[in-house]
């Protein structure tokens, strides 16, 4: 009989963490109550802060330093839409780690590492990957395309590509992100040489999102067939992303009216117009539906904190199972 495991990887031990696993830094949805949840839980809970909008870093922050209960929690920031001034008003919450993800780090980078927070920063491809070595990353998050939200348009699936960013980047740690909703995922990766996950979708459909009840239904019953990778409602929404990132959702009544027409809609103002209008009437979803390839594994709502413990318990076990064969 072969006994259960406890992990110890390169990452558990940097931030003094029970499981392999963080939060994904879900702009709108990794709220403070959902970060704190995901560090009791004995992750690392890494709070969504977007744009680094001072309101909500001082909303949300409280909530996490009161729920997490003295464990380490992050601040996740969308590196085309910050200054250095957003930088500097997170680190005065003092952050175990910032992570950095979709664009260039390195106006960041040293000022983050100077006050002596870890630096993760996030890459779609191998470029991004040997920059993030170059600019001192303390842990590298490798996504793969089957991800919710926000990746490359033109990335790589997970599998193939996380063991790549292993060989690149060590010994800087690397956690795996896109298609990882179970310990099956967790496990996987581990075996890859991955320290440990990322984990998006699976974390908004639970009690602690800062989703709509609406959205969280939808990922229960959603399929990865369900979803699509598009950049049709960052060009309705006008919301200014890069054009190398594309964002994966479930379906929109956009999305139906203009795929395969994406130059035209960027230059129809009435369109725009009218995706605006339909929100405002309650006629179309006010944001998309970010989910990932994954949704088929995920059934419930439960609590984080509860999930965090459940997935490296199924991760524990499907490697000792996977060992007998």
């Amino acid at each position: 009989m072969i006994a259960v495991m406890t992990f110890s990887t390169a990452f558990t031990k940097l931030f003094g963490v029970q499981h392999p696993i963080a939060l994904a830094p879900m702009g709108g949805s990794a709220g403070g109550a959902l970060t704190a949840a995901v560090s009791r839980g004995g992750g690392l809970g890494l709070l969504g802060s977007g744009n680094g909008d001072p309101d909500w870093l001082a909303r949300e922050v409280p909530i996490v330093a009161e729920g997490s209960g003295g464990r380490p929690w992050g601040i996740g920031f969308l590196t085309w839409r910050i200054d250095v001034g957003a930088v500097e008003r997170a680190l005065e919450y003092a952050p175990r780690a910032v992570m950095l993800s979709f664009g260039d780090p390195s106006p960041f980078a040293e000022r983050i590492r100077r006050a002596g927070t870890a630096l993760i920063i996030q890459v779609t491809d191998l470029e991004e990957a040997r920059r993030a070595v170059d600019l001192g990353a303390d842990v590298i998050v490798a996504q793969g395309v089957e991800s919710g939200g926000h990746g490359a348009r033109h990335g790589r699936s997970t599998l193939p590509f996380v063991p790549v960013v292993v060989d690149l980047a060590a010994p800087v740690p690397v956690l795996a992100a896109g298609g990882i909703a179970d310990g099956r995922g967790l496990a996987a990766v581990l075996a890859l040489g991955a320290a440990g996950a990322l984990i998006g979708t699976r974390f908004q459909a639970t009690t602690e999102a800062l989703v709509a009840p609406s959205t969280a239904k939808a990922i229960v019953e959603g399929r990865g067939e369900d979803t699509e990778r598009s950049s049709v409602l960052d060009i309705a929404r006008g919301s200014g992303w890069p054009s190398k990132y594309t964002a994966r959702t479930l379906g929109h009544p956009f999305l139906d009216q203009w795929r395969g027409r994406e130059a035209e809609l960027a230059t129809n103002v009435q369109a725009q117009q009218a995706y605006q209008d339909g929100v405002a009437r309650g006629e179309i979803p006010a944001l998309p539906m970010w989910a990932g390839e994954a949704i088929d594994l995920i059934n419930d709502l439960p609590s984080a904190a509860d999930l965090v413990g459940a997935i490296a318990a199924q991760a524990e076990d499907a490697l000792a199972r996977a060992v007998k064969r």
